[in-house]
């Protein structure tokens, strides 16, 4: 039976780097494959409004553009290949406008839970790639997605990622890693033993913190290699499938929590309601 592999395509750039390397994994997999492409900032994603409706019936954003297509898009494929430039030391904004929407899942939580998926971050120069590939890996997780593997490619021109001597082998194990979770392919040590991540913040005091996972927990050096010893804490973000049920209910309880305390809230509120001059837009005026 033939899958879908949807790939997320986080440039503007039309057959650019991101959509050249996507179609190198779908030329890679081995069985019967369809490819989706979408490329995100092309689709009208409009901000998050912070309105919380769409964790309650009928669970569904309310804004009329582009979001509830493109993410039942998600919910369709079999698995996803994402590819990000990075702009700035960071990837490219769609990424994340599309992920501030990211409530809108929970409606959709048991198709989209697991489902295999890769991610590639693209640089121009070497090393510059900044903390594109975080955001890569955790538009990837917190999409719900099992994130199977990852990396950084470098290429500044059309078509130049795929002259470099890693990308063809890069391409072939993500495909092997999309159809087979024994192929996974996601950093060695030095990484986070919770959930593979390789990016940390130090905390002082011999703490680290996964960017990841968010996991905490400390770290030591031995012969010269760094070893992170982190572990989940009471809340953890998108470990299990039941701990996003858990984030979902807590969220939802939220809005009885702040129905309890509404009194208390809004006296903070105008205690700092009328302070500051905003600059507003002078379109339409």
């Amino acid at each position: 039976m033939e899958k879908t592999l949807l790939g997320i395509i986080g440039s503007p750039r039309k057959q650019g780097n991101c959509e050249v390397f996507v179609k190198a994994v779908f030329r890679r997999l081995r069985g019967p494959w369809q490819l989706r492409l979408m490329r995100l900032p092309e689709l009208d994603i409009r901000p998050c409004r912070a309105c919380y409706a769409c964790l309650f019936e009928p669970m569904k954003c309310v804004q009329d553009d582009d979001f509830n297509m493109a993410l039942q898009a998600f919910v369709e494929a079999d698995a996803w290949v994402v590819a990000a430039p990075a702009y700035l030391l960071g990837a490219n904004s769609s990424l994340k406008r599309f992920l501030d929407r990211g409530l809108s899942f929970y409606a959709h939580v048991d198709r989209l839970w697991g489902k295999p998926a890769a991610g590639v971050a693209v640089a121009g120069i070497e090393g510059k790639e900044g903390y594109t590939k975080l955001s890569v890996e955790s538009f990837i997780r917190l999409a719900l997605g099992d994130l199977r593997a990852s990396a950084v490619i470098y290429g500044a021109l059309p078509g130049e990622v795929l002259l470099g001597e890693n990308a063809a082998d890069t391409a072939a194990q993500m495909a092997a890693a999309l159809e087979s979770p024994d192929e996974r392919h996601m950093p060695g040590s030095p990484s986070c033993p919770v959930c593979g991540g390789d990016t940390f913040r130090f905390l002082g005091g011999g703490r680290v913190r996964c960017m990841l996972c968010s996991s905490a927990g400390d770290y030591e050096v031995t012969g010269g290699e760094i070893c992170f010893r982190t572990a989940a804490d009471d809340h953890p973000l998108f470990l299990t499938l039941d701990a996003v049920r858990r984030h979902a209910q807590w969220l939802r309880a939220m809005k009885e929590r702040y129905l309890f305390q509404r009194r208390e809230l809004r006296a903070v509120v105008r205690e700092y309601s009328g302070i500051g001059t905003w600059v507003h837009s002078e379109k339409g005026q």
